[in-house]
């Protein structure tokens, strides 16, 4: 066994089957195509690396056959490796391009192993992705910004860059790959506008203390990560949370419900999930500075308006989340669908509390005429919730 084969969908079988062709160029950020290489595979991807005579000069030959499994093309032959690869793939991926390439394959020049196989790819309808990594300056420069506009043109994704002022960094290796995911998932949300809020709200007690609720934020980002994939237009408005956030979605950060609120003139979705914890109370009053801790403190709260029916308002299609504690699962489901009445949701997905926190979860998914029970991963949850969002638009 090849020790490529030992990380086989080791984290999913998103892309198993796919064959992708990564064309690694002469920047330095093909260092980096390793561990993005063993990424893909890590979802079930077959790699086939094809490299440039500069890239050569940066990344080994033997190393990328250990990543991969295939030996790299370093060079086209009698045997038209750039037709006969091209014939198979799912994807040709460009990891990392430099301005250099990327202006020759604009220009249709195809003087290298990578740009031969950009030339075959766009002629026959091959996806192509391209991840430049260049110094900003270069990217920036008239005809360099002129040639990626006419390839997004042309239909070829572009991944990043990451600008800091100084430098076009080449996209992270998730952006890759989730990326790589959603070009060729079939976009069963392609051209949605999705908008999910997650994490949970903090009302201020004063200046130092918060009355909050428990929430991670994991299911809000497996949501919008898995919208993404899908191939939405995805939007993650997140309160508190203890999980990172994917950098590739668009992100907005709020705390209070109050600020939440003010937010909510801005929906212009098509779909809206809401599995935030927001506070069903706040302090009726907020106190100036740090309360003395030397006595004891009487606090009074107050409730809180509910957000659901403003945000039913701005959006047609909105997905509500309905923790309770206790209940059996025909409560529960009654629950939800006075909340789905009372509120004008699509569904509600209903849960018990035990939940919050943990990798794993068990839901029902309730709409007017059916309740479904959805148990897994919060990322299987994520993707089943949403395949049957899918099925009702």
């Amino acid at each position: 066994m090849h020790p490529s084969e030992e990380i086989y969908c080791e984290k999913s079988g998103k892309l198993k089957g796919k064959k992708i062709v990564m064309g690694i160029t002469g920047s330095i950020a093909a260092v980096e195509c390793f561990s993005v290489i063993r990424e893909l595979i890590r979802h079930g991807a077959e790699v086939f690396p094809v490299l440039t005579d500069a890239a050569s000069k940066l990344v080994a030959a033997d190393a990328l056959e250990f990543a991969s499994g295939h030996r790299p093309v370093v060079e086209l032959t009698g045997r038209t490796e750039h037709i006969m690869m091209m014939s198979e793939a799912d994807l040709l991926l460009i990891f990392p391009a430099t301005a250099n390439t990327v202006s020759k394959i604009a220009m249709g020049i195809d003087d290298t192993t990578v740009t031969s196989m950009a030339t075959v790819a766009i002629g026959s309808g091959v996806p192509v992705a391209i991840a430049p990594a260049m110094h900003e300056s270069m990217y920036r420069n008239p005809a360099v910004s002129s040639n990626v506009e006419k390839l997004k043109v042309w239909g070829i994704e572009f991944i990043g860059p990451r600008t800091d002022g100084v430098r076009a960094k080449v996209a992270s290796k998730e952006e890759v790959v989730e990326t790589a995911i959603r070009m060729l998932s079939g976009g069963s949300l392609e051209g949605m506008r999705v908008l999910v809020i997650g994490g949970r709200s903090s009302e201020e007690i004063d200046s130092m203390r918060l009355v909050t609720n428990r929430s991670s934020g994991r299911m809000a980002v497996s949501l919008a990560t898995c919208a993404y994939e899908m191939g939405a237009d995805v939007e993650l408005w997140m309160g508190g949370c203890d999980v990172p956030l994917p950098g590739y979605i668009d992100t907005m950060r709020f705390s209070s419900v109050s600020e939440l609120r003010g937010m909510v003139m801005d929906i212009r979705h098509d779909i809206v999930l809401v599995p935030a914890a927001l506070a069903d109370f706040t302090p009726a009053s907020k106190a100036k500075g740090k309360i003395s801790s030397d006595s004891g403190l009487d606090l009074k709260l107050v409730p809180v308006p509910k957000l659901l029916p403003e945000i039913s308002k701005r959006c047609s299609f909105v997905v509500g989340f309905k923790a309770e504690s206790g209940l059996g699962a025909d409560e529960l489901i009654a629950k939800a669908r006075s909340r789905l009445e009372s509120y004008g949701l699509k569904a509600v997905v209903a849960n018990d509390i035990s939940a919050a926190g943990k990798d794993g979860s068990s839901v029902i998914f309730v709409t007017r005429d059916s309740a479904d029970r959805i148990e897994g991963s919060k990322d299987e949850v994520a993707e089943a919730v949403l395949a049957r969002i899918a099925g009702m638009i």
